[in-house]
């Protein structure tokens, strides 16, 4: 029995033959997607995350500042403690071991000068220096004049869950900002 030699098709129409075969190609897509759809997945958890966190480290300094604020001119150290320990609370359930806290009451005088009337640090945050200036915006020494500011900090050092879209962890700080409940003075705890 003779066989024939195939007949060579034309290139053109090989390669129309070849588009048209579907064999295979959703593995094909696949194997190209998933890579990316991956990294989008953990990018959009990590970045997720440093949201909440930032979103925390927010709740914190605003707590904090709020509480101190509520004072009628004068409270003891270990109130204020409490108060820095009731506001790193609300880190739950992320680390607290790294947040740092600073509330410092700012005297605003009629020209809208500023003074450091006391600061207290917790958990390593560093207070500010007593009768030196605070640099307030504009805006808060006009509200302010002749009164005090209670200026509430907060600091934590975030380290992402995976480390693929953020390698680096980086530092989230809040400042906060309240005017004294009963509008006078408060005192520095002892």
């Amino acid at each position: 029995m003779l066989t024939r030699a195939p007949k060579t098709e034309p290139l053109l129409k090989r390669i129309r033959r070849f588009f048209k075969q579907s064999h295979a190609v959703a593995a094909v897509e696949f194997a190209l997607v998933f890579p990316f759809m991956l990294f989008l997945y953990v990018g959009t958890s990590e970045l997720g995350q440093a949201i909440i966190v930032d979103r925390k480290v927010t709740v914190v300094s605003a707590g904090l500042g709020d509480l101190v604020a509520r004072v009628n001119s004068s409270f003891s150290m270990a109130e204020l403690n409490d108060y820095f320990a009731a506001a790193e609370a609300t880190m739950a359930p992320y680390d607290a071991t790294d947040l740092k806290q600073v509330v410092t009451c700012v005297y605003v005088n009629a020209y809208g000068a500023t003074n450091i009337v006391w600061s207290k640090g917790y958990n390593g945050g560093t207070p500010h220096t007593k009768n030196t200036t605070y640099p307030l915006s504009t805006e808060m020494k006009n509200i302010s004049k002749d009164g005090y500011v209670i200026v509430a900090e907060t600091e934590y050092e975030y380290v992402p869950l995976l480390g693929y879209v953020f390698e680096d962890g980086f530092t989230l700080y809040e400042e906060s900002f309240f005017a004294p409940r009963y509008g006078k003075k408060i005192n520095e705890p002892s």
